[in-house]
């Protein structure tokens, strides 16, 4: 156990979860935006999604470590 992180273990999963959190909810947010609402391809919702979950887990990073 001392390879942990210098933050501490619990701080660093709460991190990477609240970062995880914030990407599914994003990319489950554009799909379901994308497929039933604007009635978009399976691809396009997807990849949508794929896209907005990387941004929201970019801003979500970015914030966790202010």
């Amino acid at each position: 156990m001392g390879d942990l992180p210098a933050i501490g273990g619990n701080e660093a999963v709460k991190k990477w979860g609240f970062v995880a959190m914030h990407a599914a909810i994003a990319a489950a947010f554009m799909f379901l935006l994308q497929r039933f609402f604007l009635n978009a391809t399976q691809e396009t919702s997807l990849l949508w999604a794929l896209i907005f979950a990387v941004c929201a887990a970019g801003l979500a990073y970015k914030q966790s470590i202010r």
